[in-house]
């Protein structure tokens, strides 16, 4: 499934590149939305990138934390813990997280009617989360250099978001990475509650 999202994304992306009325088209505009109804936009904007930068790092983040989520979802399967096939729980993650990492920017540019917005970050911010969730310590790439747990990434992460989305000193959606890294670290628990406890012992168990 991941290499499905990877290969259908970075395929639209791609075409977006060179044609800009697609690219348009497809893309987060919240002042359309709420004033012209065109909610496809809310979802087509996770399949369009503003560069190539943009899109590698994305898939490459999705490419693996994507793979990772499949495990835990077939494991939690497997075990009888969720009675449908896990890549139903993946697809649900994945664009539940397109839609609740947008709703913030949606309301905040609803009236600006030059602002867009693009990009997997938020679904793949989500990916990335239920990761952390499921193993916090697992030691992950800060700036693609320095190994750290995934749980103290996984805080600077959202401290990082929150304030550059205070600032708004950038063309970043920071909101959509923030809202979809809560989201996804939200989202096992949704699917099964006693997961929590789970998550918790796992965060005591290097004391």
């Amino acid at each position: 499934m991941t290499i499905l999202l990877v290969l259908f994304t970075s395929a639209v992306s791609i075409l977006c590149f060179y044609n800009p009325t697609l690219f348009d088209r497809l893309s987060l505009s919240p002042s359309m939305v709420i004033h012209r109804r065109q909610y496809w936009r809310v979802i087509t904007h996770a399949f369009v990138h503003a560069n190539w930068l943009h899109l590698i790092i994305n898939m490459i983040v999705l490419f693996s934390f994507g793979q990772g989520i499949e495990y835990y979802f077939r494991h939690l399967y497997v075990n009888g813990l969720v009675r449908f096939h896990p890549n139903w729980y993946y697809l649900i993650l994945y664009f539940s997280a397109v839609v609740v990492s947008s709703l913030t920017t949606i309301q905040r540019y609803r009236d600006s009617y030059g602002y867009q917005a693009v990009g997997a970050s938020g679904a793949v911010s989500a990916v990335l989360f239920a990761c952390i969730f499921f193993n916090p310590w697992q030691k992950l790439l800060f700036w693609a250099v320095i190994p750290i747990p995934g749980i103290i990434f996984g805080v600077l992460y959202l401290w990082y978001s929150h304030y550059m989305s205070r600032q708004a000193a950038d063309q970043v959606n920071h909101d959509a990475h923030f809202w979809g890294a809560l989201y996804g670290l939200s989202f096992p628990i949704i699917l099964h509650p006693p997961l929590l406890y789970l998550f918790f012992q796992q965060l005591v168990s290097i004391i």
